[in-house]
């Protein structure tokens, strides 16, 4: 049965919420931006969801009493005739009233620091949503109108459905896992099993050799072996991968999220899903490229291990004892004021601390006193893209003091002070002398090149994610500030009074 065409309407608007949601990805690429950026992503796709629901409700919800149905929509001469299918009706709207509620409550009640296993979570629920669509397209396709000759469903529509299913389980399996990382409810270390390279390799070479069978035999058995193999390839791709390179994971999802619902988007001839499936695969890309490029590593190498899979790295074995320098928050807020320029880098530290809040009043304070204040971001730093900044702006720190490394690394050496608040591997400088090191290559912060260093963790016997000592702690002019980040910080602003 040929899909009707939507009305010409209907098309108009599926490309103004295209527009609208490339609005938000623009937006989205700024904080000084950001909100005006989801607003027009929540104006995209509350249009997008009414023009569906107008275009694809009728005839799924009206069983019509001498009523015309041409290509599956009641003619609009005819629809005085039809009779509602309230629990149909009830149904639609129940789902969505129940869905709204739920996001709404999350959004409220999450915080900022488990925006990481948050967007995750979200990812799951999209790649779970695209399997369910593909199995109720198979099990009725001419509700969806996809059948051609002898009742089959069409080949090239199982090719989409098949694809659709794939990428959506391994969406949803890998996001499940990423969860469980970043929620710190499994290890986030990498966990290796024997031959998975070859074991990886050819359970995707399977997928695409039975969706490439299922044009030709459109049995259950095929399309379930598929959802099969797909939920565990998803499975076995993130469990190798360190905590070191989630970053790269969760944006890695976010585009696969983004093609599932693509794929899907042409099973059901729905315009919008696919813009907004080929947005969010696309720019999901992009972003693992840049944050790729930040480690100075292949996406390859992330997908088949990442940091950590050296069973010699992070394994506990005993460091040799080095002098290091400790001060006090005392100590800290002298030199602070002193200061003329300070250059601050967060880590993932300051998140699990929350120290965000107390770490603007110090910065605040100190430019009460006249000294500058930047803060300098790491592409990776944290457990998402954008982490950091997102930490930041709900802190409220001005959005011209943020800076990115490429634009604030070279200020290094004429600043006084680097406060460095929970980062490591990112201000680890065998990224550049150590060729043995599994950070070597990455793009790091010049902290060395400042006059005094103050850098806050917990205690001396931790490393970063990647697993390695930090020559840092041990310089001349660091100075080791062994507490909680936030305790420590809010020590040091009553220092600064």
């Amino acid at each position: 049965m040929a899909h009707a065409a939507p009305p010409a309407w209907a098309l108009l608007a599926y490309l103004a919420s295209g527009v609208l949601f490339i609005l938000a990805l623009r937006g989205l690429s700024s904080p000084a931006t950001s909100r005006a950026g989801n607003r027009f992503g929540i104006i995209g796709m509350a249009l997008a969801i009414v023009t569906t629901l107008v275009t694809h409700i009728p005839a799924a919800l009206y069983s019509g009493v001498g009523v015309e149905v041409d290509n599956g929509l009641i003619t609009p001469f005819e629809s005085f005739a039809f009779v509602p299918d309230y629990v149909a009706i009830f149904e639609v709207l129940a789902a969505i009233a129940i869905g709204g509620t739920i996001g709404w409550v999350i959004a409220r009640r999450i915080k900022m620091t488990d925006m990481p296993q948050l967007v995750a979570a979200f990812h799951s629920l999209v790649g779970m949503a695209a399997v369910l669509v593909g199995w109720a397209a198979y099990l009725n396709p001419e509700a969806f109108g996809i059948t051609g000759a002898a009742g089959l469903i069409e080949p090239q529509s199982r090719v989409e459905m098949g694809l659709g299913i794939a990428i959506g389980a391994i969406t949803f399996s890998g996001s499940v896992i990423a969860f469980l990382k970043l929620a710190g409810k499994m290890s986030g270390a990498p966990i290796l099993l024997p031959a998975r390279h070859v074991i990886n390799l050819g359970t995707l070479a399977g997928i695409l050799i039975l969706v490439g069978y299922f044009t030709q035999d459109q049995s259950i058995a095929v399309i379930a072996l598929i959802t099969a193999l797909a939920f565990a390839i998803g499975f076995l791709l993130i469990i190798p991968i360190g905590g070191a390179d989630m970053p790269v994971v969760v944006s890695m999802l976010n585009s696969y999220s983004g093609w599932a619902a693509a794929a899907m988007g042409f099973t059901l001839h729905n315009t919008a899903m696919i813009i907004t499936g080929a947005l969010v695969g696309s720019s999901g890309a992009i972003l693992s490229y840049i944050m790729c490029k930040a480690m100075n590593r292949s996406f390859i190498s992330v997908i088949a291990g990442g940091f950590g899979a050296d069973a010699s790295v992070g394994s506990g074995e005993a460091r040799e004892q080095r002098p290091y320098k400790q001060g006090s928050a005392d100590d800290a807020a002298f030199m602070l004021e002193q200061a003329e320029k300070v250059i601050i880098i967060p880590g993932y530290g300051m998140a699990v601390a929350q120290a965000q809040h107390a770490l603007r009043e110090m910065a605040d304070k100190l430019k009460e006193k006249g000294v500058e204040v930047k803060y300098a971001i790491h592409p990776v730093a944290g457990r998402m893209p954008g982490h950091m900044n997102v930490l930041l702006a709900e802190a409220n720190v001005p959005y011209d003091e943020v800076f990115e490394l490429e634009d604030i690394n070279s200020e290094f050496s004429q600043a006084d002070v680097a406060f460095i608040i929970g980062a490591n591997d990112v201000v680890n400088p065998a990224a550049k002398t150590d060729k043995t090191s599994p950070i070597y290559g990455m793009p790091v912060f010049d902290v060395g090149a400042a006059k005094q260093i103050f850098f806050i963790k917990r205690s001396m016997g931790g490393v970063g994610y990647a697993g390695v000592d930090n020559d840092v702690f041990y310089l001349d002019q660091t100075m080791m500030l062994l507490s909680d980040a936030k305790k420590m910080v809010e020590e040091i602003v009553k220092a600064l009074d």
